[in-house]
């Protein structure tokens, strides 16, 4: 069950957005396993399921705000980065968001221990096969994990 709160501060943080329309950059990982299974997380705030990532903070790169991210949202602490998937953007919520999909791996066995690391935020956080993601997996995640089972690198429209 959603949290209300974090339902009414996401409705009146996209108000905000449309009136100020902020230029965002973000991360986000296709995060896998050793078993080539993929780590989503379902948060407090919204009922669907994507990839784990989130802001990239001033005088953060995008590489140490995806191993920050994975930390905060799953409790990964050693996921190695394979490669870049894409760079795309997204208009939603007015926002002028880019965002870079990685590819990153856990191989040890602390990746089976992922786990929701911060209550408030994440709802659930799982390992799923990659031809057996959850129904209610985002429209733009299935496309980011499409896109990485097809061997493609990506860009353009979230």
């Amino acid at each position: 069950m959603m949290a209300w709160y974090h339902q009414v501060i996401g409705k009146i943080a996209r108000v905000a957005w449309r009136i100020t329309r902020p230029r965002t950059l973000g991360v986000r990982a296709v995060l896998l396993d050793e078993d080539e299974r993929v780590a989503l997380v379902r948060h407090t705030y919204v009922d669907q399921w994507y990839l784990p990532g989130g802001g990239v903070k001033k005088g953060e790169s995008t590489e140490a705000a995806l191993h920050r991210e994975l930390e905060e949202e799953v409790a990964v602490t050693d996921a190695t980065i394979e490669r870049v998937l894409g760079v795309y953007h997204s208009r939603r919520e007015g926002k002028d968001d880019h965002i870079v999909i990685y590819v990153a791996r856990v191989l040890s066995a602390a990746g089976n221990n992922m786990r929701r690391a911060d209550l408030m935020e994440i709802e659930q956080a799982e390992w799923f096969p990659l031809d057996q993601l959850p129904t209610s997996t985002s429209p733009a995640t299935r496309r980011r994990i499409a896109e990485y089972r097809a061997g493609l690198s990506g860009a353009g429209e979230w």
